[in-house]
């Protein structure tokens, strides 16, 4: 039996925050404010420090298998660390492709040698691997593309998703863009020339168009979808109208930027689905805060600044975050725009509950003692170079954030502090908590 004594820090709730001693025994929370004869093996001062729940990122890109000049498993889960993150679900378009169980057999074999903090994969979705979605039980839910982007996965035939809705039994996640209206989009502009294209072929009827037909088909189907990266006023629109069992995200690229960024930042903000304009990142922030969002996430998709200065449109699309993101939350919050107990729920107790995870997502008796703990008085100036993540670069390169990591904790076991990570295989697999029929 091991014992930790967290004692003075500040923990956040979603129902408030409050100075209090946290003991942990054997990588579980076992009391708050236990009394002073408690016991303890090891006492960690956390006086000033804001505690904060381990989040659950549950949109990343971390490039292994097949890509990893730009990203790999252990570079990637220590960033999430660094950012406050102690729990990620990684997406299946890698190379090879996580579509079969072989695959993410593989992938889940090479994350236990590498990753520092707990981790979960998605399954694929192909159109012809129903069967193997229909029986997994050890992805953190199912993929689909509805709408191309990075890789080789969509799946745009009515015939097909409605199939996958119909058979399966594991939430469904889906990067939502209408793929016709995209290509016509593309069409009409010739393939696009500029930048600041990008966000005319993927505007924000592609997305809404796509997410309505797709909460059509949770709908009727019943069956439980996630709205990955929502990025209009149009979207959320559309889900105010969603069943219950339907939920959607934001990420930090479409809560912090908008097409007014490509004259400064060019293709470092170039992602999928593309950035819109100020009203439209103004009406996620606002369906953050009416609910009609839940979850925070990153979409950290990672490639070099080799590959992001190619010109438009052979530029790839996506971004670093992970490694920022508990920061950027936490500077927007003292900037008025959130607050901790918010940060809380969107980004550790909401994806719990949307994903069936067991034992996280929030600073409880009895839960994992995922944590991080945070200097709020403190700043950091975010520079390319001198990043955690593989690719070395961040589109934030410059800003200075108030809200510094200083440490984070899985299961009890320090795996980041002041720029030292534990050591690779620390992590362990997500485990759910779902009916079984």
């Amino acid at each position: 039996m091991s014992r930790v004594l967290i004692r003075g820090g500040h923990c956040v709730r979603p129902d408030g925050v409050s100075k209090q001693n946290v003991l942990i025994e054997d990588g579980v929370f076992l009391d708050f404010d236990p009394p002073q004869s408690a016991a303890s093996d090891q006492v960690i001062d956390a006086e000033g420090a804001h505690v904060f729940p381990g989040l659950i990122d549950d949109q990343v890109h971390f490039r292994e298998p097949g890509l990893t000049h730009k990203e790999d498993l252990k570079t990637g889960s220590m960033a999430a660390a660094k950012g406050g993150v102690t729990a990620f679900m990684e997406m299946p378009n890698t190379s090879p492709n996580t579509t079969t169980s072989l695959a993410l057999s593989a992938k889940l074999a090479r994350a236990k040698r590498s990753c520092v903090v707990d981790y979960g994969f998605f399954a694929g979705a192909t159109g012809q691997n129903t069967a193997w979605l229909r029986d997994e039980q050890r992805a953190c839910g199912i993929k689909i593309f509805i709408g191309s982007s990075t890789g080789d996965l969509l799946v745009d035939e009515q015939e097909a998703l409605e199939e996958i809705f119909a058979e399966t039994t594991l939430p469904i996640a889906a990067h939502c863009e209408d793929e016709t209206l995209v290509q016509a989009n593309a069409a009409a502009l010739g393939g696009g020339r500029i930048i600041t294209d990008h966000s005319k072929i993927r505007n924000a009827e592609a997305a809404a168009k796509s997410a309505a037909r797709t909460i059509d088909l949770a709908r009727r189907h019943k069956h439980r979808f996630h709205l990955l990266h929502v990025s209009s006023a149009a979207e959320c629109e559309v889900l105010r109208t969603r069943p219950e069992w339907v939920t959607a995200e934001a990420c930090p690229h479409h809560m912090f930027f908008d097409t007014t960024d490509y004259k400064t930042l060019g293709s470092r903000v170039q992602m999928n689905p593309a950035l819109k304009s100020p009203a439209d990142r103004a009406a996620v922030w606002e369906a953050l805060h009416d609910g009609t969002i839940s979850v925070l996430a990153t979409d950290h998709a990672p490639h070099t600044l080799d590959e992001k200065a190619h010109p438009y449109p052979e530029s790839p699309s996506g971004l670093p975050s992970v490694e920022w993101l508990l920061p950027l939350m936490v500077n927007a919050a003292l900037a008025g725009k959130c607050t901790f107990e918010q940060i809380a729920a969107w980004g550790a107790e909401n994806p719990a509950k949307v994903w069936d995870v067991k034992g996280k997502g929030a600073l409880q008796v009895g839960l994992d003692a995922d944590f991080s703990l945070v200097d709020t008085e403190a700043s950091v100036i975010v520079q390319d170079g001198a990043q955690v993540t593989k690719c070395n670069w961040s589109p934030w390169h410059g800003s200075t954030l108030q809200g510094v990591v200083r440490s984070t904790f899985v299961r009890g076991t320090r795996v980041y502090e002041e720029g030292n990570f534990a050591h690779s295989g620390t992590g362990r697999p997500i485990q759910f908590e779902r009916e079984t029929s």
